[in-house]
């Protein structure tokens, strides 16, 4: 054990950081944060350890799945992860490696998040297995107030008028950019499950997510098509070329240039830490309502979130202590009030007095206390169809007649997976 704990250790300062306890109590801690929002999570962390005594061991890796994988082969887990969606922690869930939370952590999480979250915190089982450490909204078209001006728009056709009229006066209006590795596509897919959500309705997309609507059914297919005539060609910045080969944290650049280079991008609540990490020309960053705020993506009032959820994977005392503080009201508190991080918790008891400005608080608003939510569908669904979806509409985006061939090939990929292996999340009300 001591040769083990000093492998973890050598390999968490390597990779992450470490801070041990006076006493020798340790939790170690695999999450996806690398960076700043490594620093962010290790500030948690900190907290952590202040208040318990306890020290801990952090590894961020960008590979975090495939690393914890190979920890669990080993068994050699690390004793709390944090994993980028319930699709993921499903998996070791059903393998018996992923550990049911205690009802004083079920209770605590049942009082300070809204049912909604709670049924994704269970992920689709009867027991509560995970803890959401940081939201996003996904349901959100980003704008340059100064740049869009007059009325809104409301409905899709509205936007696809407006898109279309941006491109007739020689304008540009969308920032895309495809480029994730190794996950490429995912802002793709993100528009097909927000237009299939605002225009066929939750119910269809709920059926579509846990595997029973046909990706050939005409809602799936009217979904792609409407979003091949809102992103023609001519209206992305740089063509389909450049929207595949830039990565997604750098598309909304050009958006606050001078003459700007497009004018609206969809992407996730996330996307704010980067626009207010840009240096203008003038040496100046994008300041949140001044220079961008966001429309609510057009249709029905629905919206699509996603979540970073910790479970735990050994039962020791560390880490049932540390699920316990990452549920607390103080914990949660504590990323989203450092400056820039756009950071966005699920806890309702928050209040949005922790964040700093009107666009935060609109976004926090709106996942604490939506009406009706639905998780992201490609995070729900078996890693199988959501690699394919993501290669998918890569290849949508290269070529728009191939449409039918590629809702075939998904819809046998769909066929090929066992029905247990798919959650059934329904969104809620």
């Amino acid at each position: 054990m001591k040769r083990l704990l000093a492998s973890v250790m050598a390999l968490s300062l390597v990779a992450g950081g470490c801070s041990a306890s006076a006493d020798g109590e340790t939790v170690v801690v695999l999450a996806s944060w690398t960076g700043a929002e490594g620093d962010a999570f290790r500030q948690v962390l900190d907290a952590f350890k202040a208040d318990t005594g306890i020290g801990y061991l952090y590894q961020g890796t960008r590979a975090v799945d495939q690393v914890l994988a190979s920890d669990v082969q080993r068994g050699t887990p690390p004793d709390v992860a944090v994993l980028p969606n319930a699709g993921v922690l499903a998996k070791y869930q059903k393998s018996g490696d992923l550990l049911p939370l205690d009802d004083e952590v079920s209770a605590a999480v049942t009082r300070s998040f809204s049912p909604q979250w709670v049924t994704l915190q269970k992920i689709g089982t009867q027991k509560l297995y995970a803890v959401a450490v940081k939201a996003d909204l996904k349901s959100v078209i980003w704008y340059n107030p100064a740049r869009l001006t007059g009325i809104r728009p409301t409905t899709f056709d509205g936007l696809r008028t407006y898109s279309a009229g941006l491109t007739a006066a020689g304008g540009t209006p969308w920032c895309v950019g495809m480029g994730a590795p190794p996950t490429s596509g995912w802002p793709g897919t993100d528009w097909i499950e927000d237009i299939l959500l605002h225009s066929a309705g939750p119910d269809k997309y709920w059926q579509w997510a846990s595997g029973s609507l046909e990706w050939t059914s005409p809602e799936v297919r009217q979904a792609w098509l409407d979003w091949g005539s809102v992103l023609e060609p001519a209206g992305i910045r740089g063509g389909t070329a450049a929207a595949l080969l830039t990565d997604f944290g750098d598309a909304g650049k050009p958006m606050f240039a001078d003459p700007p280079g497009c004018v609206l991008e969809h992407q996730p609540s996330f996307i704010m830490s980067r626009y207010q990490n840009l240096k203008r020309a003038d040496g100046t960053a994008p300041r949140p309502g001044t220079d961008f705020d966001f429309l609510n993506f057009p249709g029905r009032d629905v919206s699509e979130v996603g979540a970073d959820l910790a479970g735990m994977f050994r039962d020791t005392p560390q880490a049932r202590k540390l699920i316990q503080y990452l549920a607390s009201e103080k914990a949660q508190r504590i990323w989203p009030s450092i400056p820039r991080a756009s950071a966005f918790s699920a806890n309702r008891g928050l209040g949005l007095d922790v964040y700093t400005d009107p666009v935060s608080r609109k976004v926090a608003d709106t996942i604490t206390s939506a009406q009706a939510l639905c998780f992201d569908a490609s995070d729900l669904m078996p890693a199988t169809m959501t690699g394919a979806f993501h290669r998918a509409v890569l290849e949508y985006l290269s070529n728009r007649d191939r449409l039918d061939i590629l809702l075939k090939q998904l819809d046998d990929v769909r066929k090929s997976i066992q029905p247990g292996e798919w959650l059934k999340i329904r969104c809620g009300q």
